[in-house]
C-alpha cells in the first residue's frame, strides 16, 4: 500500500476521532467523512508501520444512515463531523466508542447505557469561539471556523448550531472593524489586532457577554471605542469585554480581561440554580443537555442519606451548587480564582449556606486535609485526573465517586487504575453535549 493508491472500501465502525475505520491488505486505514456501512472508492493520503490514512474519492453506495447536512458549509468547515449522519445513528455510535475504548484502554467490558440526545440538535452551541484573520488583497475581515486539519478559516455568516444573535453579532464586528482601524490577526506573521471573537449566550435571557481577544500588551483606546460600538449596537449585550494575548500560541484568552462597557458576566439557570458565567469561565456549551447531566448526578446522590460531598474541579461549582439541596455539606474545590469568585456570587444568589469554596488544586487540597467524604464528584479537564488525585480521591471517599468526563480514552484509563485499585464500576451513563462531532460526555458511577 502506498500514498495515493485508491482502493473500493466498505467501512466497519468509526473511531474515537470520528473517522471511518476499515482494513486494506490486512492493514487499519482510517478514512475521513466516512459512515459505518458505506461503500467507498478511497485514496490513501498516509501510510504508517501501524496504520495508513485516507481520504474519500467517491461514494459508491452511502450508508442508510447517510443524510444531507443542513448547514450548507458542513463539507469545508471542521466543526460539525458528523452532520452528514442522522442523529439517532449519532447516538449509536457514540455509544460505540465509549465501549471501544473502555475495552480497548480500561480492559472493561460492562454494559454502556444509551446516550441521552440533546434537547435541541441545532442551536444549542452557547459558547462561540471564532478565530478571526485578514485576506490579503482586499483587507477583508474573516471570522468563523477552521477547515478540517488546518488552520484556514471559513468565513461563516450563518452557523445553525450557535443562536442567530451570535451570527448577528460577528457579522457586526466583521463589517466595522476596519472603521477603527482595528486589522484581523495574522498567525504566520503574528501581527494584527483582532486574534478572537468570544460570545457566551444564556438561554435563561437571551443575553450576550461577547469578548474581544487582542494581539496585544496594550488596552489601546481603539480597542474601547469599537467595544462600545458593539454594546451600543445590540440592547441584548450584556457586557464586552477585551482580553489581551500577545503570545505565539493556541490558547485563545491570556491571561488579562478587563469589562469595558456592560457586565461582565451572563446568567444562566440550572436545575432552578442561578449561576454566573464570565469570560474565562468553564461552563458547558449546551446547558439544556447539561442540565440532564446535573440532573443525573443529583438522582444519584439523593440515593444516599444526606451525605458529605466533595466537588472537586469544580469550575464555578455548578455541580456543587445543583446538588447541594440533598447533601449535608458540599465542599468545592477549584485551583481558578476567578472561577471560585463566581461561584461565591452564585451561592449568594440562591442564597446557599451548606456550600465550603477552596481556591486550590485539587491534589495539594486532599494532601491538606484527613477528613472524608461520603460521595466525591470528579470532573477534571479533558487530560483526565493524574494517579496521585485519584489515590487522594480514593483515600478520602467513603462511599462512591462520581466521575464525570468529556473524554471516553482518559475516563477508560483512570476507571482501569480505580479497579485496579480496589473499586467497582456501576454504571455508565453517556450524555450527548456536542451534537454532531465525535465528542461524548459520560457519567460513571463508581464503587469503593
Amino acid at each position: 500500500m502506498n500514498i495515493n493508491d485508491e482502493f473500493i472500501v466498505k467501512i466497519e465502525k468509526l473511531s474515537n476521532l470520528g473517522t471511518g475505520i476499515t482494513r486494506v491488505e490486512g492493514q487499519i486505514v482510517f478514512v475521513e467523512n466516512a459512515c459505518p456501512e458505506d461503500i467507498l472508492k478511497i485514496k490513501i493520503t498516509k501510510v504508517n508501520k501501524n496504520y495508513a490514512k485516507a481520504q474519500s474519492i467517491e461514494i459508491i453506495t452511502p450508508s442508510v444512515h447517510r443524510v444531507k447536512p443542513f448547514c450548507p458549509l458542513h463539507n469545508v468547515c471542521g466543526s460539525c463531523q458528523m452532520q452528514f449522519i442522522d442523529y439517532d445513528y449519532q447516538l449509536v455510535l457514540k455509544k460505540q466508542i465509549v465501549e471501544d475504548a473502555l475495552k480497548t484502554i480500561g480492559k472493561i467490558d460492562i454494559p454502556v447505557n444509551n446516550p441521552i440526545p440533546s434537547p435541541h440538535i441545532k442551536a444549542f452551541r452557547h459558547k462561540v469561539q471564532c478565530p478571526v484573520s485578514q485576506t490579503k488583497v482586499s483587507g477583508r475581515l474573516l471570522a468563523g471556523y477552521y477547515k478540517p486539519q488546518s488552520h484556514e478559516i471559513v468565513n461563516i455568516k450563518y452557523c445553525p448550531i450557535q443562536p442567530e444573535i451570535c451570527d448577528k453579532i460577528i457579522d457586526f464586528i466583521r463589517q466595522n472593524a476596519s472603521k477603527y482601524n482595528i486589522s484581523g490577526y495574522k498567525e504566520k506573521k503574528h501581527s494584527g489586532d483582532l486574534r478572537h471573537i468570544v460570545i457566551r449566550y444564556s438561554s435563561q435571557n437571551e443575553k450576550n457577554l461577547v469578548t474581544l481577544v487582542f494581539n496585544s500588551s496594550k488596552l489601546l483606546d481603539k480597542y474601547k471605542t469599537f467595544a462600545m460600538s458593539i454594546f451600543n449596537e445590540f440592547e441584548n449585550v450584556a457586557g464586552v469585554c477585551i482580553n489581551l494575548n500577545n503570545k505565539k500560541t493556541n490558547v485563545i484568552l491570556g491571561r488579562e480581561t478587563e469589562c469595558v462597557c456592560g457586565k461582565d458576566f451572563i446568567e444562566e439557570k440550572i436545575l432552578d440554580k442561578t449561576f454566573k458565567i464570565g469570560a474565562d469561565t468553564f461552563f458547558q456549551i449546551n446547558p439544556k443537555s447539561a442540565e440532564n447531566i446535573f440532573k443525573y448526578v443529583k438522582d444519584e446522590i439523593s440515593k444516599h442519606n444526606n451525605p458529605t460531598v466533595l466537588d472537586a474541579y469544580a469550575g464555578i461549582a455548578a455541580f456543587g451548587i445543583a446538588v447541594c439541596d440533598v447533601c449535608r455539606k458540599v465542599v468545592s474545590v477549584e485551583e481558578n480564582k476567578n472561577s471560585i469568585n463566581k461561584a461565591y456570587e452564585a451561592l449568594e444568589i440562591n442564597n446557599i449556606k451548606n456550600v465550603e469554596l477552596h481556591a486550590n488544586d485539587t491534589t495539594k487540597y486532599l494532601k491538606s486535609i484527613k477528613k472524608k467524604f461520603d460521595i466525591t464528584i470528579l470532573d477534571p479537564p479533558r487530560k483526565g485526573c493524574t494517579e496521585e488525585s485519584l489515590e487522594e480521591t480514593l483515600k478520602h471517599t467513603k462511599e462512591k465517586i462520581i466521575y464525570i468526563s468529556c473524554n471516553p480514552a482518559t475516563l477508560a484509563r483512570d476507571l482501569k487504575f480505580l479497579i485496579e485499585k480496589g473499586c467497582t464500576l456501576e454504571s455508565i451513563q453517556p450524555f450527548d453535549l456536542f451534537c454532531h462531532t465525535f465528542h461524548v460526555e459520560n457519567v460513571a458511577i463508581i464503587n469503593i
